[in-house]
């Protein structure tokens, strides 16, 4: 066994699931590549590793790390990092190295003593000795820190930030709970803290540790959808995290309601758990609803002549426009003027649209003012299309300003809008369609922005995949059972015409569908080779689809259930990426982890980012348009990768621009295959889906319906009828703990 000692200075590729990590270190300025398994690893951190030399057929010589240790870096090391990491306005890596070379670990003494010794080193005069020397010693304390933060193994970017969180204080929080830094600081979540804390030697069964491990529960549980856990369930969870006895943790949950750290409603059954800040977002969205929720009505009562009155005049303003309407879409229409809180629900070609037309024409005939929104760009462009009228995505409307407020990622950190309860959305009317996609903190602040006596009408699928963030906004104000509510059933005949609309409604209620290709819209190919399947797929985007459904191979989307595996996400995007955008010359790459991008890639951003800054420019160049925030789900075509500048520029629908810096393509993603889950709110000429079987819980009926009603014309499946069949059998839908409807119940009782 070998040892090497150095300091890390490139990650090329970690496997988040397992710790698996490529990475360069230096030592003794030789750079060597390294694998091996990691809990954490940091550029910048110090190492000393106990392997041995490794032959890979590809890679040539590799280090392969059987253990490793974090050791404190060499004094002369520290200052040339500390110093070329750009804490010293002027002072970069190269410059660093020659003053370290020059005055070794005398360094920082010849700096504040005797810093016109500066100018004894090439490139540097009298006069910038003097200025470098003045930074220095403004920012003696987060030298100091920094150093000091450096033995823990924390990268110079965290170290700054945790210097300017805290400044001198960080030494005393430091030893005495490391688990602030998890609640604080962005870029540090509890497991980091836990490996800070074992280093510093706080104990397992640290009360601080517990109430972290408690708030990293909550978060992960945020991160799959629930805004609570029952009482027990969090117990369990954080105990198994912890790995301490239930009882350990069950002393601490009263403690962090105290703090006001958590909120314990028992109920007797659940005894619900929240993080504050989602049980306030549902209490203050029941309380505001409440408000909206008023009869529109002069007598808050219409008497039976009046309703007939004005149903007939519905019927006659629809029929000047060329529209028929059923029963329930007349009905739907009447209730949008009657109530100031309406919610109209339906799947596909049950007549949302026209209805959602007609009380547009309604409310225009009545000189009012009306506003449309949609959660993202693409639903929100589908409305303009379907109703003629400008749709905006929520976020617009709100006019985001791109300022945070709160905390993000963890209990839900909310954006700043321009429009809240003191500047009010000014319309008479407001229009959201695909409501199932709103998650909770978005509605409560589209809530904030509406005043009592306008009218607010929610539209959307009950039965598609709720929200990507926590809650469940749609299911819940139906479930509450006090707003007025319409669900549309019928099919209407032109989308009886679609397979895709029929077989979406036999899935959704539990039916087989015929896969016998007989249908112009609806296709399977049953396929049980994977290599097969990537061959198939590959052959309709480039050849077959692009000219049956009028649109171009980027257009065409693959969707899956899955982000590991064969058929998962990643694999297909580079099996994809490879044929449909192809290794050029002409084109430039950048290797950014794992993920290989290619000037001409189809990219989705897979976080929300609300200071992305994107502008619209015209075909001469001349900004025309420009604004910020760029959301989780939305995609675009690389453009541009600009090695010299380091940024990579993407246009997004709507030809948003954005540039990237190298390091922020963490949020993108390739996106030739993305999830079913991100999915949602977009339309596409045509949806290809790789079904061969996987995990129960993500092959259900739910997810299935989901991927089908996301294609305008035509349906491709390829893989296991048997798969296709079981996925319809499953109804089994992963839970979400939600409670909107509890609080409305509360509040309006």
């Amino acid at each position: 066994m070998e040892k090497k000692a150095g300091y890390v200075d490139h990650i090329i590729y970690r496997n988040t699931g397992n710790g698996y990590t490529v990475f360069e270190l230096v030592s003794e300025g030789e750079e060597i590549t390294c694998v091996g398994t990691f809990r954490a690893l940091d550029e910048g951190e110090n190492l000393e590793l106990t392997g041995g030399y490794v032959a890979h057929a590809v890679y040539g010589n590799q280090f392969k790390v059987e253990s490793y240790e974090h050791v404190a870096p060499e004094d002369e090391t520290s200052i040339e990092r500390y110093l070329g990491s750009g804490a010293i306005k002027g002072v970069g890596p190269s410059l660093a190295a020659r003053i370290v070379r020059k005055f070794g670990k005398d360094t920082f003494r010849i700096m504040e003593e005797e810093p016109e010794r500066l100018a004894e080193i090439k490139g540097i005069s009298e006069r910038k000795a003097m200025e470098i020397a003045a930074l220095l010693e403004e920012k003696k304390g987060m030298r100091e820190a920094m150093i000091y933060l450096q033995k823990f193994g924390i990268s110079n970017t965290l170290a700054i930030k945790i210097y300017n969180t805290y400044g001198l204080e960080v030494y005393g929080i430091l030893e005495e709970n490391p688990y602030r830094l998890a609640e604080d600081i962005d870029g540090i979540g509890f497991k980091r803290a836990d490996e800070l804390a074992a280093k510093i030697g706080i104990h397992t069964d640290s009360d601080f540790r517990i109430r972290s491990g408690i708030l990293y529960t909550m978060q992960l549980a945020a991160m799959d959808g629930h805004t609570y856990l029952p009482y027990k369930e969090l117990t369990a969870k954080a105990a198994a995290l912890l790995g301490l006895d239930p009882d350990y943790v069950s002393i601490q949950i009263p403690n962090l309601a105290m703090d006001k750290k958590l909120v314990i409603k028992q109920d007797g059954k659940e005894d619900p758990v929240y993080a504050s800040s989602y049980y306030y977002a549902e209490l203050s969205c029941a309380r505001m609803l409440e408000e909206l929720n008023v009869s529109m009505v002069f007598s808050g009562q219409l008497l039976p002549s009046e309703e007939t009155k004005l149903l007939a005049d519905i019927e006659k303003l629809a029929r000047n426009q060329g529209i028929e309407l059923e029963e329930l879409q007349q009905r739907a229409v009447l209730e949008s003027v009657k109530n100031g809180v309406f919610v109209l629900s339906g799947g596909p070609g049950t007549g949302k649209t026209t209805t959602i037309n007609t009380m547009i024409h309604y409310f225009e005939a009545e000189g009012m003012d009306i506003l449309l929104a949609a959660p993202t760009g693409r639903a929100a462009k589908r409305m303009t299309e379907a109703t003629g009228y400008e749709a905006r995505t929520i976020h617009r409307l709100l006019e985001l300003n791109g300022a945070m407020l709160e905390e993000e990622n963890r209990y839900g950190r909310n954006a700043r809008f321009e429009k809240n309860e003191e500047n009010p959305l000014e319309a008479d009317v407001v229009i959201v369609d695909e409501m199932s996609m709103v998650d909770i903190h978005l509605f409560q602040s589209l809530l904030r922005a509406v005043t009592p006596g306008t009218r607010l009408i929610l539209v959307g699928d009950v039965n598609q995949l709720p929200s990507v963030g926590p809650g469940q906004v749609l299911r819940d104000l139906i479930n509450s059972g006090v707003f007025s509510v319409v669900e549309l059933k019928k099919i209407f005949r032109q989308a009886g015409e679609s397979d895709i609309v029929v077989n979406a409604h036999k899935i959704n209620a539990g039916q087989e569908i015929p896969l016998d290709n007989k249908s112009r819209d609806f296709f399977f190919l049953e396929r049980s080779d994977v290599q097969v399947i990537y061959k198939h797929m590959i052959l309709l985007i480039q050849e077959k689809m692009p000219r049956y459904v009028q649109a171009g191979p980027l257009d065409i989307q693959v969707l899956t259930p899955m982000r590991k595996g064969n058929l998962g996400v990643e694999v297909l995007n580079q099996v994809l990426q490879a044929y449909l955008n192809p290794k050029d010359a002409s084109k430039k790459e950048y290797q950014s982890g794992s993920t290989l991008f290619r000037e001409g890639d189809k990219v989705m951003q897979t976080k929300n980012n609300y200071q992305l800054e994107w502008d619209i420019v015209s075909k001469y160049g001349i900004p025309v348009d420009h604004g910020v925030g760029i959301f989780n789900g939305d995609m675009g075509i690389l453009k541009e990768i600009d090695e010299y500048a380091q940024t990579v520029m993407i246009e997004y629908d709507e030809q948003r621009r954005v540039n990237y810096a190298f390091a922020q393509l963490e949020e993108v993603e390739l996106a030739y295959a993305i999830t079913i889950h991100k999915s949602q709110g977009s339309e596409y000429p045509a949806v290809i889906m790789p079904l061969l079987g996987g995990p129960r819980m993500l092959f259900n009926r739910n997810l299935l319906y989901t991927g089908v009603t996301r294609a305008r014309n035509c349906v491709t499946i390829l893989g296991s009828r048997q798969v296709v069949q079981d996925m319809i059998a499953n109804e089994s839908e992963a839970r979400r703990y939600t409670s909107l409807d509890v609080r409305i119940k509360e509040v309006m009782a």
